[in-house]
């Protein structure tokens, strides 16, 4: 792994930045994104001001910060887990939950941390799964718990 330099994030940083950046750019419906570490803190999230350049509206993303949408994945997720152990269905790998305005996407990522996407209510479904789990099997095996650190300090400096 690449240290973090006082220039910057490392390489891997870097590079689930990107990976975040594109699920939003590239995926149609998909309004905001994050990665939530396994005890529930905030590791990466999509810009909270990139939709600023449209009308806002009811639709445009969680009311309140980025933090908002970390914390309904993290809560979504600790109750999959729950659910699923009292079911004895194993290991969770993907929640969705969908409502008259838009839809919560969660998956799990190798490491215990959560994959959490906010999307239109008119969103192709499949397609956003299909993308979330390219981005769990690109982004899974970097995850290290040095870079899990690093995420979480440049996180803390940026709020």
């Amino acid at each position: 792994m690449t240290a973090p330099s006082t220039f910057g994030p490392s390489t891997e940083a870097r590079n689930l930045h990107w990976l975040l950046s594109n699920l939003v750019e590239e995926v149609p419906g998909v309004h905001s994104v994050t990665v939530v570490s396994s005890d529930g803190l905030m590791l990466l999230s999509s810009d909270p001001g990139h939709h600023e350049a449209k009308a806002a509206g009811p639709s445009d993303g969680p009311k309140g910060s980025s933090a908002d949408l970390a914390t309904i994945v993290s809560g979504i997720g600790s109750l999959t887990i729950g659910a699923a152990k009292l079911m004895d269905g194993g290991g969770v790998k993907q929640t969705m939950v969908a409502m008259d305005e838009g839809s919560v996407f969660v998956m799990s990522i190798s490491d215990g941390s959560l994959l959490g996407v906010h999307a239109t209510p008119d969103c192709d479904m499949s397609v956003v799964a299909y993308h979330m789990a390219l981005f769990v099997g690109r982004a899974g095996h970097v995850l290290t718990p040095e870079l899990r650190s690093e995420l979480r300090k440049s996180m803390e400096s940026a709020q």
